[in-house]
């Protein structure tokens, strides 16, 4: 039976850890009717977005569920680290079927009936690293690219019923992040040359997403959320 409408309907894809799972609290803490997707738990519907049926059904159970969202937000996503010239094909196939891919899977199952009904908002979480060149990261520096695209032609394809945008993090203290040691030379440099003087961390990447799910006037955007590590300039001395 889904939920009365009215009730804010919340979809979270990717939400059962990192960025996801503190967005999934923070809706649910502000009232929100709160369906997450993940291959891992905790989870309400088990999807993989890299494969097209299991989004189609995991769309068709959560609208059977909660009726259609009011917010959608793709947190799902997948690193890579490596050079261009090392990685395999299947690799790149990887990478971008979960962050490019998956992500437009999920976004257009819900924008039909979003836009048929009382519209709504989608944002996907991209990354800093959509716009700055990493040698050692250039395939997911792709895909990132390319899901901020499909977030600005979505924007004009489904306005003017559904506002499309993204939120791009820095590098944040998720589980993507790996066992690399938080105040190991790598990540505490980072630290240091974040404006705000610190890693980011879940619940302030989910802060953002929250906050542009209500900007009622602006679609097609990507609204940067690093803390200030992407203002220094390449040629800045260290």
């Amino acid at each position: 039976m889904a939920d009365q409408p009215g009730t804010d309907r919340a979809v979270v894809i990717g939400g059962a850890s990192g960025i996801g799972a503190a967005l999934a609290d923070r809706l649910r803490t502000e009232g929100s009717t709160v369906v997450v997707w993940d291959v891992r738990v905790p989870h309400d519907v088990r999807c993989d977005v890299a494969d097209p049926a299991q989004v189609d059904h995991a769309a068709a159970a959560t609208m059977d569920r909660i009726g259609v969202p009011s917010t959608v937000t793709v947190t799902a996503g997948v690193g890579h680290a490596g050079l261009l010239v090392e990685a395999g094909p299947e690799e790149w196939d990887r990478v971008m079927a979960v962050n490019a891919r998956g992500a437009w899977l999920a976004m257009r199952a819900f924008a039909g009936p979003m836009s048929q009904g009382e519209g709504g908002s989608i944002v996907a979480v991209s990354s800093v690293s959509a716009r700055l060149a990493d040698r050692t990261m250039g395939l997911y520096c792709a895909s990132k690219a390319a899901l901020e695209m499909v977030v600005r032609v979505g924007a004009v394809e489904w306005g003017p019923r559904v506002r499309v945008n993204a939120v791009a993090p820095g590098v944040t203290d998720t589980p993507m992040l790996g066992g690399a040691a938080r105040t190991g030379p790598w990540l505490s440099g980072v630290g240091r040359r974040t404006a705000l003087g610190r890693l980011g961390r879940a619940e302030d990447v989910a802060e953002t997403v929250a906050a542009v799910h209500r900007l009622s006037w602006v679609t097609g955007h990507v609204v940067t959320c690093d803390g200030g590590l992407s203002l220094h300039s390449p040629i800045e001395p260290t």
